[in-house]
């Protein structure tokens, strides 16, 4: 019921009154998990493994909270010796794919889903999580079969829906990502996360305006969500109403300092209003984000172009060429500037 204060009180209990239950601890342990206490957590399953070292469903609790901690390589110790203790325990093959995802190691993540769904070919789990290594691959078909599967198997669950929507809207079917995000509003109206991704496929459809209602509705169930003000001043600025998405830049760039897509929004904007140092300001945090992006040289080698500093300008658009050689727009900018230089030395 979400309401893990009261199982703590109720773990404590049981285990005065019987203080050498394992699967006491290990169900505490699991309430101080959920409520992201994830030490407290490690402490109960240890005494779990301590009183019945053969405990696989412990070693996936205390490996879960490792993963939590970003600690994935003692996640996979103990998951490997949970899979050994209990091999067709599928949770544990769910858990040990999610941490060799979050390492960067999706191949080994997808054998894990496959063998979970093997042992247990029923767990909506294994599908949804497979489904989204798949969408992170790009696979987005492979990644829909899977929501699918999730689906089926557990029809009331909005994060599958929004996460098939999520899949469609990346392959271009928003129409049926709309859909999918609808479904999940229905079932968990309160998911700042789902408004704005449903925001994004309206947005990717043309619809701004409704765009931005979802965006507010996102904003208001968690103020600090960078990503639906970073959305929300894109709209904004498709609209041009570019002092209204300036404000909204300012605020995913207060949430997350290294947003850098929105400092290049941002800059794009100063440089349209002529306001050519704060686009500069702007263009030198990307490249100091993202060193490698051409487009953000030329932005600011055009601001320095407009303030006359034509050396400046050009050696952006030379860098913006060695990263980018075909890149037309570098090379006209970087043309009409030499030529700007050269008037200008000859008057």
């Amino acid at each position: 019921m979400g309401q893990e204060d009261l199982a703590i009180q109720d773990f404590d209990q049981a285990i005065r009154i019987n203080p050498v239950n394992p699967e006491a601890y290990n169900n505490r342990g699991n309430a101080y998990r959920a409520k992201g206490q994830q030490d407290r957590a490690i402490q109960d399953y240890d005494e779990a493994i301590r009183l019945n070292p053969n405990y696989a469903v412990a070693y996936n609790g205390r490996a879960a909270a490792y993963s939590d901690k970003g600690q994935y390589d003692r996640a996979i110790k103990d998951l490997d010796e949970s899979i050994r203790l209990s091999p067709a325990y599928a949770e544990a093959y769910v858990t040990r794919g999610n941490a060799y995802d979050q390492m960067g190691q999706q191949d080994r993540a997808l054998k894990d889903y496959d063998a979970a769904i093997r042992v247990s070919p029923n767990d909506a789990d294994a599908y949804y999580d497979r489904g989204g290594v798949y969408r992170h691959l790009g696979q987005y078909d492979r990644a829909i079969q899977d929501y699918n599967q999730a689906i089926r198997l557990k029809p009331d669950d909005a994060d599958s829906y929004d996460e098939r929507g999520n899949a469609y809207d990346a392959k271009g079917e928003h129409d049926r990502a709309i859909q999918d995000f609808d479904e999940a509003i229905r079932l968990n109206p309160h998911e700042a996360a789902t408004y704005s991704n449903r925001g994004k496929a309206y947005f990717d459809v043309g619809q701004a305006d409704r765009a931005i209602q979802d965006y507010d509705q996102a904003i208001s169930l968690k103020p600090d969500y960078a990503t639906a003000f970073y959305n929300r001043g894109l709209a904004l600025q498709s609209m041009s109403q570019y002092d209204r998405a300036i404000q909204d830049y300012d605020q995913a760039i207060r949430l997350k300092p290294d947003y850098a897509t929105a400092y290049n929004n941002r800059g794009v904007i100063y440089l349209l209003k002529r306001q050519y140092e704060r686009a500069v300001q702007d263009f030198n945090q990307v490249i100091r984000l993202t060193p490698d992006d051409a487009k953000t040289y030329t932005g600011r080698g055009i601001c320095y172009a407009d303030m006359g500093e034509y050396d400046r300008a050009i050696q952006d658009y030379e860098a913006a060429l060695r990263l980018k050689p075909d890149y037309a727009l570098a090379l006209r900018k970087l043309e009409d500037s030499r030529r700007a230089k050269a008037a200008v030395g000859s008057r």
